[in-house]
């Protein structure tokens, strides 16, 4: 068929050029692409499309979660190289989003790209910084000061993060309503050894009563609590029940320390609660030496199915 019949182009030319489109088309376009998508294709093509893909409008979320949660955890993620290269991520979006960046959902960041945030995220609401063994109290105390609308918080199995940090957030984050501070199960290790570092593993933090008191002192809006395999007691969940009189949602399961009783005792000032994630387990004989368990008597009241029901 005839190039001029059929609408063809001349030789030598395309139908369209890409590289000519519009910043206000090139974005159009590039908005119906997942993040993932844009960070994999658009940002390598030229340069006019990574520019066009460094538009606040698309970094005002940076959510990395899914990809996470869809793959094994594998040791590579807790080399120093993994955690550069998430640094180096998000260090580029907080610089992108020219103050816009409203949640950050990543795993395995440090205080070398979280120090940008107390500066260039004032509009903060959701932080969620799983399993990053390099954040310090010192970072999380100037996002406190300077992030006041953060209304979300996950640190959990962020072992350098304190209840000292608890304590500074409650203080300037009046709005939080959900706050996620699990440990890994240190019980049966067993599911993380051969990816997370042993001495991580090893590095749990011992006071649960701690993190308990600063929760229920300085987080009286909570709704929703998780404290998965903490070691606090049953005066740690007294004062949380205490301090936390609107919470709907609480998960203590894998709490070792907490029995049927702390529990109904709990309960009665929780008069919101709708869900209660409890510590109902048992620990086998055949699982656990008798050496490291020894001092719990394995088959008393704590860990006994029934005495779990409300």
């Amino acid at each position: 068929m005839d190039d001029k019949e059929g609408g063809g182009s001349e030789p030598g030319t395309s139908p369209g050029d890409w590289a000519d489109l519009t910043r206000e088309c090139l974005i159009s376009i590039l908005s119906r692409l997942p993040m993932e998508d844009r960070w994999r294709g658009p940002m390598l093509v030229c340069k006019s499309w990574l520019e066009a893909c460094k538009d606040p409008c698309f970094n005002s979320i940076f959510d990395v979660e899914a990809q996470f949660e869809s793959l094994t955890e594998l040791p590579r993620y807790w080399r120093p190289e993994f955690e550069r290269g998430i640094d180096s991520m998000l260090r580029s979006v907080v610089g992108w989003s020219d103050g816009s960046l409203t949640e950050i959902r990543v795993r395995h960041c440090s205080d070398r790209s979280l120090c940008l945030v107390p500066e260039r995220c004032p509009n903060l609401q959701v932080l969620s910084i799983k399993s990053s063994p390099h954040v310090s109290d010192g970072i999380m105390s100037k996002i406190a000061s300077k992030c006041c609308n953060l209304r979300e918080l996950d640190i959990s199995y962020c072992y350098e993060i304190s209840h000292q940090s608890l304590a500074v957030i409650g203080k300037q984050c009046p709005k939080l309503q959900i706050l996620r501070r699990n440990l890994m199960n240190w019980l049966d290790p067993s599911q993380h050894r051969g990816a997370v570092p042993n001495d991580y593993l090893n590095a749990c933090p011992q006071d649960g009563d701690s993190d308990a008191a600063a929760i229920g002192k300085f987080m009286p809006n909570l709704l929703h609590l998780e404290l998965q395999f903490s070691k606090l007691t049953a005066k740690g969940l007294h004062m949380i029940s205490e301090g936390c009189p609107n919470l709907e949602y609480l998960d203590i399961s894998g709490c070792p320390n907490i029995t049927g009783r702390d529990i109904l005792a709990a309960s009665s000032n929780l008069k919101n609660l709708k869900t209660i994630k409890k510590p109902n387990f048992y620990i086998p004989r055949s699982v656990y030496n008798t050496e490291r368990y020894g001092h719990w008597n394995l088959y008393d009241d704590r860990f006994q199915t029934d005495v779990f029901r409300i």
